[in-house]
């Protein structure tokens, strides 16, 4: 028997049909029990696609958050809506955001996704910045994919009683699995929902074209492929996955060199996206950085970031591998950033690493089983190994230990394998009721789990909680409230930046060569008007990258600050001189920097250096008397009256009220 609740939706009735006729896909009838013969309603689908739908309703008043600053907000390309699309097709997906060429190629081997961000032009073209639009267009799409999984299922599993009941709970544990949030709460992530897409329907037509006998199926099943590659990557492992299924599912065995054969006009689609992506990109798919934050296999050894020995990098990416099995099983805490250390250093000798060996070396042994034993749990396990595998860092590096939207199509895999369990539990009541729990937990968790991305300022100081040991995620947190104190009342936005700072600090301590931390850091004890531990922090970004235009600025305003309150509040002229004569130094298009260094050089006596500075700052506001005030009187009282009446005299010219300030030694 079939679960009650599940057997209302379908009627308790299945035939084998074609995906989206109601008419059977080939000649072949089969014998059912009476309780499952019939047809499949025609609402089934609406249902599950209903229920994708429903899961990422919550996400509809949701803003922008995370990386789609990178592809909509703040990519040039994508803003200037249709008119962009040449510029994103033939660029980096990134190098709309960057801005400067070769800078998009910072994440490791450059990223060629067009697709996606052609329909974020398209949004923007006709809605401008929606972000509701934008979580609209995510939410239908998911429930797109999960009307796809059932009826494709439907269409390409083995004809039995227990079919439907397959394909239907693998649709729903599909649509209601918490690891979705970060793809389809997140704008951003259409790259993997169009690229699951592609590579789902290129999977169903390259089927269809084998069962029917018709090739040109086989071609519309290339370009679905196409544009799957397009969108993401990832959707390689379809190349692997369509002679997979086409072995298990269709002709008698041994049909593998068969299902080989019939996956040629997919590879040639592969071979067409590998080669635009390289003329647009270049060739390689990610070479090693010396850069933690796009390279986790690094450690902080002497003053400097060396690789992992081979042990700790085997180590550390099987115990990664583990952590996305406990992930599928049990998602919760679900966090944005696995960056280092999140996943810590692992070496070989530790427990967890032998568990997670372990369970793999089961899956790969089932896997293996499966292509003479041609079970749905095989298949499954097959599934998610061949998807995850590209992901997994063992091939190339991705530029982080391990993400939850990697695991969207792998997650495909465990969903129809623990549909295939569920089914062969013998006990009516006790099948209904795991099903029944595991729906509602995983569809708890992922409603409860939506409202961290409604913005930044929520997603990061939610996972910094999460994610205490990730360098990446201290400092996005640490920015984002220095960003969000700006906006703040006084009291809340002193807390906010003494908040930043503590996120701060530990982002530099797990990455000491963190560069954009001590610049925020330095920036949260400017706000603080704590001048000299901001310049503390501005040298430790100038320490790394001594090219730095950002801390270097930073740093004279906070020489040309801190300098001023030296001499105006505290009295230390010779602070004062040192540290605005740096912010002349440093900022020399500043006004404000070179004429407090002219009073405060001035004041000391150095009448020389005073009246170089002043000379500076008229040049730079020339049309403010004051500036040649100033001027005049720091001839004046270097003993040159006749330059020291002609600048005061300029002064009064073009502000007569001037006058009254005016006298020799002034």
């Amino acid at each position: 028997m079939v679960p009650q609740g599940l057997a209302q939706i379908f009627h308790h009735r299945c035939v084998f049909l074609n995906i989206f006729a109601n008419k059977p896909a080939d000649k072949r009838e089969i014998t059912m029990p009476k309780e499952v013969k019939g047809t499949i309603p025609s609402y089934t689908g609406l249902l599950l696609f209903g229920l994708g739908f429903l899961m990422y309703a919550n996400t509809l008043g949701h803003g922008h958050a995370l990386d789609d600053a990178m592809v909509i907000t703040d990519n040039a390309f994508t803003k200037k809506g249709l008119s962009g699309l040449s510029a994103i097709f033939s660029h980096d997906s990134f190098q709309g955001f960057f801005g400067e060429a070769g800078k998009s190629k910072l994440v490791a081997g450059g990223r060629y996704r067009p697709l996606s961000l052609a329909t974020f032009a398209l949004e923007m073209q006709v809605f401008g910045f929606s972000a509701f639009i934008g979580h609209l267009v995510n939410a239908l799409l998911y429930g797109l994919c999960v009307f796809l999984i059932f009826r494709v299922l439907a269409d390409i599993l083995p004809l039995g009683p227990q079919q439907l009941w397959i394909a239907g709970i693998t649709a729903a544990l599909f649509a209601v699995h918490p690891l979705h949030t970060e793809v389809v709460a997140n704008i951003k992530g259409r790259d993997e929902i169009l690229a699951f897409l592609g590579g789902w329907l290129a999977l169903w037509l390259a089927f269809r074209a084998v069962r029917l006998q018709r090739p040109m199926w086989h071609l519309l099943g290339a370009c679905a492929l196409f544009l799957g590659l397009l969108s993401k990557e990832s959707a390689i492992v379809f190349i692997a996955l369509i002679p997979l299924a086409i072995g298990y599912f269709e002709g008698k065995k041994p049909a593998w060199l068969g299902a080989i054969r019939h996956t040629i006009p997919y590879f040639f689609s592969a071979i067409l996206f590998l080669a635009l992506r390289g003329a647009v990109l270049g060739p390689g798919f990610g070479e090693g950085s010396l850069e933690l934050m796009n390279n986790p296999f690094l450690k902080w050894q002497d003053g400097a970031y060396i690789p992992f020995r081979t042990d700790e990098k085997f180590a550390t990416i099987v115990y990664t591998l583990g952590r996305y099995l406990k992930l599928l099983v049990i998602p919760y805490p679900l966090t944005h950033d696995y960056y280092p250390r999140h996943i810590p250093i692992i070496q070989l000798h530790e427990p967890l690493a032998f568990l997670s060996a372990g369970g793999y070396l089961v899956l790969i042994t089932l896997a293996f089983r499966g292509l003479v034993r041609r079970g749905m749990l095989e298949f499954g396990v097959s599934l998610f190994l061949i998807a995850l595998f590209p992901v997994s860092n063992i091939l190339f590096p991705i530029g982080t230990n391990m993400a939850e939207r990697l695991l969207f199509t792998p997650s495909l895999g465990y969903c129809l394998a623990l549909a295939s369990l569920l089914v062969h539990i013998p006990q009516p009541i006790l099948r209904k009721c795991l099903l029944t729990s595991i729906l509602v937990v995983y569809g708890g968790l992922t409603w409860a789990r939506n409202p961290a991305w409604k913005d930044n300022f929520t997603l990061f100081t939610t996972d910094v909680i999460r994610s205490p040991q990730s360098a990446k995620v201290r400092n996005a947190a640490g920015g984002e409230l220095l960003t969000q104190a700006l906006k703040a009342d006084s009291l809340t936005a002193r807390r906010y930046r003494e908040t930043a700072i503590g996120h701060l600090q530990e982002a530099i301590r797990i990455h000491p060569a963190y560069k954009n931390a001590w610049l925020l850091l330095g920036n949260a004890h400017y706000y603080l008007n704590d001048y000299d531990r901001a310049v503390t922090a501005y040298q430790g970004a100038l320490a790394l990258d001594d090219q730095y235009e950002d801390a270097l600025k930073n740093m004279g305003l906070a020489y040309r600050d801190g300098g001023r309150i030296a001499g105006e509040i505290h009295g230390d002229l010779p602070k004062a001189m040192r540290w605005l004569g740096e912010a002349a130094r440093i900022l020399p298009g500043d006004y404000e920097a070179q004429r407090l260094a002219g009073v405060a050089w001035g004041f000391s006596g150095y009448h020389a250096q005073a009246i170089t500075y002043f000379q500076a700052a008229s040049r730079l506001k020339p049309e403010l008397p004051d500036a040649w005030y100033n001027l005049g009187t720091a001839f004046y009282q270097s003993g040159d009256s006749e330059n020291g009446a002609r600048y005061h005299q300029k002064a009064a010219d073009m502000d007569p009220s001037v006058q009254k300030r005016m006298s020799p030694g002034k």
